[in-house]
């Protein structure tokens, strides 16, 4: 899968790695569903940290179609709330 950081670029997951990012995910929603900034801010952080941890890097110049798009890390809980689908940010 071909991910977007907003701003930052492109990286490929391995299948075998959405399942954590799912969970992490799942966290964020539900940071963002109770309208907690603090911990809103670590789920965003920790779920793109874990994004660039586990995925491969794709060259600057590779214009790849991204499956999915993360927001930036500076991104507010507004904008990642427009973000969210009906299965949250990662889909799965």
């Amino acid at each position: 899968m071909i991910v977007r950081i907003m701003g930052e670029g492109q990286v490929e997951i391995a299948q075998a790695d959405i399942d954590v990012l799912n969970e992490l995910d799942g966290e964020l929603e539900a940071a963002i569903e109770s309208d907690d900034e603090n911990v809103f801010r670590v789920k965003l952080h920790a779920l793109l940290e874990k994004v660039r941890q586990v995925g491969k890097a794709l060259p600057v110049d590779s214009l790849e179609p991204s499956e999915l798009i993360l927001p930036p890390a500076d991104a507010s809980i507004e904008e990642v709330r427009e973000m969210l689908g009906d299965t949250g940010l990662i889909p799965g």
